[in-house]
């Protein structure tokens, strides 16, 4: 995958996801493979010009978190072209302006979305960007701010001319947020709209199956996957595998349990080494879960975790659970049939209601993490 002066390893992203994708996630997502380009979490552009702690937390590094692209939002465009000059001058290989969070704060001040209503005044901005620095700059943004203003297509062409090396699109409007269903059409229009540079589709990508789907139906460069790879960080080794040459189109196996708690633990230990015991174990409560959606029945774990106070109390809290959990799995430690999970998938891949698939199977959407973005 080959974008400005970048080429890398895969043509697939790590997106943004406020509050969740800081260092320790972009460690463990590597560390297990397949993602091309790891994004931070969006950074306001003014903070980091302020050289607020907080700011330059969300862009903390290290030299295994690479390559790194830094995402900024904001609408003034000399503090977005200086927040991009210390972008660069502290590693970042590429610099991303937010151009599709729905938050009000971000949409409040200019930011986020609400660039897709001035395609005239954001352009500017982004080449005055451009002009400032050597590394590539990309844009993500969502179709429109609704589906009477899909202003994507206008908007990419405009960002081409302005310079932009790339540009992600998630498939649904401001006022979408995360409802319904992602408009692959709307990927392929603005896939049709540039000339030369390459598109990047982003939305509900969950299974390798609907990484395929989105390359298919938009003719996209790459996929960007947020939610989806927090519900399941092994999503890009395993979309890389499927989609192979010669690899037939088989499904990797998926990791068994005891890997999904090796992950986690080190996932922990990150956080730990990142933002100290107290904060790193109160941050993790919420990540926790997650990775509990994946164990089969995990009641008892999640009780508890949500409480998880040291590294100490986490060992207590995973013994108790593997002790709980004992009477649901077999000889060889792996679930009962009947009490597997089934598999979360794209709302394009629902089983048919008479296909007598359990109805958790046919789920509509993925879940929106609580934290930063339950308002999106």
């Amino acid at each position: 995958m080959r974008f400005g002066s970048l080429t890398l390893e895969s043509n697939l992203f790590l997106s943004p996801l406020a509050g969740y994708t800081n260092l320790p996630f972009r460690l463990v997502v590597r560390e297990i493979g397949g993602v091309g380009l790891c994004t931070t979490d969006l950074v306001n552009a003014r903070s980091l010009l302020e050289k607020r702690d907080k700011a330059f937390k969300l862009i903390e590094t290290c030299p295994a978190d690479a390559p790194l692209a830094v995402q900024l939002f904001g609408s003034v465009p000399e503090e977005m072209r200086d927040a991009a000059l210390v972008v660069e001058s502290r590693g970042a290989v590429s610099v991303d302006i937010n151009m599709g969070c729905p938050v009000r704060k971000v949409v409040n001040v200019g930011g986020g979305s609400a660039m897709m209503t001035e395609l005239g005044k954001t352009a500017a901005l982004v080449r005055g960007m451009v002009k400032a620095v050597k590394i590539p700059v990309t844009a993500k943004m969502r179709l429109g701010w609704d589906d009477n203003n899909l202003t994507a297509p206008d908007l990419a062409r405009a960002l081409e001319d302005a310079g932009v090396a790339a540009v992600f699109v998630h498939g649904r409007t401001r006022e979408q947020g995360f409802g319904g269903t992602v408009n692959l059409a709307g990927i392929r229009s603005v896939v049709a709209a540039v000339k030369s540079i390459p598109v990047i589709g982003n939305g509900d990508i969950v299974t390798p199956q609907a990484a395929r789907h989105m390359f298919e139906e938009t003719g996209c460069a790459g996929v960007s996957i947020g939610r989806g790879a927090f519900y399941n960080p092994w999503i890009f080794q395993h979309i890389r595998q499927y989609l192979a040459p010669g690899g037939g189109g088989l499904l990797p196996p998926e990791p068994p349990f005891a890997e999904r708690i090796r992950v986690m633990t080190r996932h922990l230990d990150l956080m730990i080494e990142v933002f100290g015991e107290d904060l790193g174990c109160r941050m993790f409560r919420k990540v926790a879960p997650w990775y509990a959606k994946r164990f089969g029945p995990s009641s008892e774990f999640n009780k508890r975790v949500v409480l998880l106070a040291s590294r100490a109390h986490y060992q207590e809290i995973l013994a108790h659970y593997l002790q709980w959990r004992a009477q649901f799995v077999d000889t060889a430690g792996e679930l009962l049939p009947r009490y597997v999970p089934p598999p979360m998938v794209a709302s394009f891949m629902q089983a048919p209601a008479d296909s007598g698939e359990p109805a958790v199977a046919r789920r509509e959407h993925i879940p929106v993490p609580k934290g930063p973005v339950e308002v999106w």
